[in-house]
């Protein structure tokens, strides 16, 4: 069960900490519980409910109506919505209360109706990236147990390995070769094994490595095979000096090659990396960074 902070409730659900205040005090919509000191606290229920109020708000209900519902009509009204649900933020909200309650069928089924509006591509950009960050947050305060985390990431895992299986690429003269992989003790991959799959729907030779590898392999397959540039990310918590550390050992053992970075702790530090170590912060911009490697 989490403990969310105010701010926690602010930053997941993107309604400001002053909002749930006047609708806990003015309407009684969600109760938080308080420490021995009198701070508030949230749990997983107060979180998911505070999700779908913000839904049943964003599509025209006004928090006095809301207010008067008991969790049942909540629920009645939440699915019928669920059943033409089309903007991004509501479907990114109504994942993440499939991820707390485990519901695999009410994840699958936001998953589909979006593939099936957007396309793959898109639903990943603008649905499930935007939803593995409100993930990562979660994960950076303590309010998503590994459980969650596994069970999300096993079913956003399975849907991009049969995309990407799904393309076969011939070697073209304009074609790049791209080497994927997580430094060691790193397991966090969803983010570039995205990544992997926009390079490979874009003509492009992948390779990839996956989860925590040593830095000895990647040097050991790059004497074997040439690629044009490498790409890894820094999900679990780090600090920059490490990172930069890590960065400038690849390159000097790898020719310094092109470097494309990801992942939270990379985020606030990409004016600080070596000038061959490009910091990508969504696929959009990986999509632009292929396309320049791509012309060059």
């Amino acid at each position: 069960m989490g403990a969310y902070s105010i701010r926690d409730l602010e930053r997941l659900s993107g309604i400001k900490a002053h909002t749930i205040r006047i609708w806990e005090k003015r309407y009684g919509l969600i109760e938080p519980h308080r420490t021995t000191t009198n701070i508030r606290t949230y749990c997983d229920s107060e979180l998911k409910k505070l999700m779908n109020i913000s839904i049943l708000n964003r599509h025209g209900i006004k928090i006095s109506k809301i207010a008067q519902f008991n969790q049942k009509e909540i629920n009645d009204k939440i699915n019928a919505i669920m059943q033409h649900i089309s903007d991004d933020q509501s479907q990114i909200e109504a994942l993440t209360i499939a991820m707390i309650e485990y519901d695999e069928v009410k994840f699958e089924r936001i998953l589909a109706r979006s593939i099936l509006q957007f396309g793959f591509e898109d639903t990943i950009i603008k649905i499930i990236y935007p939803f593995l960050v409100k993930i990562g947050l979660m994960w950076q305060t303590g309010n998503i147990n590994p459980a969650q985390e596994h069970f999300v990431s096993g079913l956003m895992r399975q849907k991009i390995y049969v995309a990407i299986d799904s393309m076969i690429n011939d070697r073209k003269a304009d074609s790049k070769q791209f080497l994927f992989f997580l430094p060691e003790g790193e397991w966090h991959e969803l983010g570039i094994l995205f990544f992997a799959y926009l390079a490979k729907k874009r003509g492009h030779q992948i390779i990839y490595l996956g989860q925590s590898v040593p830095l000895s392999d990647v040097v050991e397959i790059m004497r074997i095979k040439s690629f044009d540039a490498l790409i890894t990310a820094f999900v679990s918590s780090i600090n920059k000096r490490n990172i930069q550390s890590y960065i400038e050992m690849l390159g000097e053992k790898t020719g310094y090659k092109p470097l494309f970075v990801s992942g939270l702790q990379t985020e606030n530090h990409r004016h600080d990396f070596p000038s061959h170590a490009t910091v990508i912060i969504s696929p959009l911009h990986f999509i632009e960074e292929l396309e320049k490697i791509g012309k060059s």
